[in-house]
């Protein structure tokens, strides 16, 4: 946890006690003409965001913590988010490590005004990727820096398999469901929405995969662990789970000398990290570069562009489709 944060956390510790005893008026119903306030629901990473304004449609307020082109990764919240975060009816976080900051956050939240999502909680998670990378004879400053790039056991990436994502986004309706009861119907007609397009999505990817020659690919880093097992498919990952980590000059020369023998033509790369690794690799290999796009937040041109979950699937699927002739 980096410093300024325990500062933050003292902050909503006092927002929360001033709000302990004020009314939760997106649960209660509102007399004399009044309208119910929609309920605010904050999110942690892009995926849960689109499941949550999929599934909430016009009767809820959604906000991502991260900014369009932040790395979550590497993201800590201001003070300014932690103190909206303590007006929030529904808090949903992806979990498995993902965000490091959250434990202490969520603890200081008011439990009888904000429900929390732990949207990995119960799900059927991966081991996170060794840190190949990392050698003997670390200094004690280099051991510590790695401590900080350490995500836990699991790798936390699960929505880029379709299916699990449909898992979280149930968790985000059964919530949605149970503070908001008058809108319960369209929750779960969104959902139902939502659930039919993830699955043609993940039967689009399954048809695509049975045209393949190749089952291996090679990413800039291990976020694409859930797609590949879904698939039946194997990544090869530059780095490890948190894309900050990078190979040793060794290990470069090795990443090489697998992309030639292995007959990769591809080195896949990603929107919120620079991608001059890769591009190393892909030039001394010879081979061509592309992006996968590991979804964890959009980039301002996918903003601006209207592009969704569902669109950046899809350009994956067809990276993918390149990648493994």
């Amino acid at each position: 946890m980096k410093k300024g944060l325990l500062a933050i956390i003292s902050l909503i510790t006092a927002v929360s006690i001033v709000g302990c005893g004020a009314k939760d008026t997106a649960s209660t119903p509102q007399t004399d003409g009044q309208t119910a306030a929609k309920p605010k629901v904050y999110t942690t990473i892009y995926p849960l965001e689109y499941a949550a304004k999929r599934i909430g449609g016009e009767h809820v307020d959604v906000t991502n913590l991260v900014p369009p082109g932040v790395e979550p990764h590497d993201y800590e919240p201001t003070g300014k988010d932690m103190v909206a975060l303590a007006g929030a009816d529904i808090f949903a976080f992806n979990g498995s490590g993902l965000e490091l900051w959250v434990d202490k956050a969520v603890a200081n939240l008011d439990k009888n005004k904000t429900v929390v999502v732990n949207a990995t909680e119960g799900l059927d998670l991966l081991h996170a990727a060794a840190h190949e990378h990392e050698e003997e004879g670390k200094t004690d400053e280099h051991a510590e820096e790695a401590h900080e790039h350490d995500h836990g056991e699991f790798d936390p990436h699960v929505w880029l398999d379709p299916t699990k994502l449909k898992a979280q986004a149930e968790k985000m309706k059964n919530t949605l469901v149970q503070k908001d009861q008058a809108h319960a119907a369209d929750y779960e007609k969104n959902f139902q929405q939502l659930t039919s397009d993830l699955d043609q999505l993940d039967k689009e990817f399954k048809e695509m995969i049975a045209q393949t020659t190749k089952k291996e690919f090679m990413v800039s880093h291990s976020a694409f662990g859930y797609l590949a097992n879904r698939y039946g498919l194997e990544q090869v990952a530059i780095s490890g789970v948190n894309p900050a980590d990078e190979p040793s000059p060794a290990q470069l020369k090795n990443l090489v000398e697998h992309v030639k023998e292995h007959h990769i033509t591809y080195v896949l790369f990603e929107t919120l990290v620079s991608p001059k690794v890769a591009e190393v690799i892909a030039k001394e290999a010879g081979v061509k570069t592309a992006t996968l796009n590991p979804l964890e937040g959009l980039t301002q041109d996918d903003v601006k562009a209207g592009r969704d979950y569902l669109t950046i699937m899809r350009d994956n699927l067809e990276t993918l489709r390149a990648a493994l002739k």
